[in-house]
């Protein structure tokens, strides 16, 4: 399996020499959002890895349609691929992608890159934190545009679960409700139109994987975390969060601690927009 994370001293080798030893020529992607603050472009702006590329998460990893669809549907193939060769993305590069936020946005660009089939795609550990407080520089205003890359996409290289599958999924197998707790829980639902999670879901907060300084916490610690919540070895783990945003940073903690994760694209943002759908409340899976 190819390299999942990367340090601030390994990019900026990678950076200076052109490509990672391991890895082919290196191409960053910023990926600042907040779901109060979905634009990070200005953020970018004011500072960023040198050379990184802006990527602007509402448009260029998802779209929009139908609230039955969820908060953030995956874009179209042809959106995305159109997307990355902007980003000056050819075959065999080596894909590096960050925000300022734990890297609970820029798991997003991980795993659909991975799923369209970049792969090697790599998250900056700690974020952008990280590589300030290595000393490293930041460049501000936009970066300079990159020759159109090559790449070809097609989705199909991760597993994913579709909505009329999940109920099936969550009474044979372990779903994980990424989401914080008194969300889970039905205490608060700050966005979509119900409150509570998908039955049978098991609470699994997708912040508990990473410290206080943004680094994920080793695969040894993941895989205890997640065998605690039911992870068996060999069988599939589903995932969703409130839009299938934090969902891919829960899935590259199952990544790291060596579990299969599948994705409910969807995620509660479907599922609660779905009334025929039960919902359950409290701190029980069902």
């Amino acid at each position: 399996m190819p390299e999942i994370l990367t340090t601030p001293t390994d990019l900026r080798a990678a950076l200076d020499a052109g490509s990672f030893p391991d890895g082919g020529p290196v191409r960053v992607l910023d990926v600042r959002w907040r779901l109060d603050r979905p634009d990070g472009r200005p953020e970018y702006l004011a500072g960023h890895i040198p050379g990184a590329q802006y990527v602007d998460l509402d448009h260029d990893l998802a779209e929009h349609g139908a609230p039955t669809d969820g908060r953030h549907p995956l874009p179209s193939i042809e959106t995305l691929q159109a997307a990355a060769r902007r980003w000056g993305i050819d075959a065999g590069d080596t894909v590096v992608v960050y925000d300022d936020l734990k890297n609970m946005s820029s798991a997003r660009a991980w795993w659909l890159l991975r799923h369209a089939g970049v792969a090697d795609v790599r998250l900056l550990d700690g974020s952008l934190r990280a590589w300030t407080s290595a000393g490293y520089d930041l460049e501000t205003g936009d970066a300079e545009t990159p020759a159109p890359g090559n790449v070809t996409l097609a989705y199909g290289a991760l597993p994913v679960l579709e909505l009329d599958a999940v109920s099936a999924f969550a009474d044979e197998a372990l779903l994980l409700d990424a989401r914080a707790g008194e969300r889970y829980r039905g205490e608060v639902e700050p966005i979509d139109p119900r409150a509570g999670h998908v039955p049978g879901a098991v609470s699994a907060p997708t912040t508990e994987n990473v410290g206080a300084d943004g680094r994920f916490h080793s695969p040894d610690q993941l895989r205890s975390r997640f065998r605690a919540l039911g992870a068996e070895d060999g069988a599939p783990v589903g995932v969703y969060c409130g839009s299938g945003v934090t969902a891919a940073h829960q899935a590259v903690a199952l990544t790291l601690a060596g579990f299969e994760a599948r994705v409910f694209p969807g995620s509660w943002s479907q599922w609660s927009n779905h009334p025929e759908l039960p919902v359950a409340t409290g701190p029980e899976p069902r």
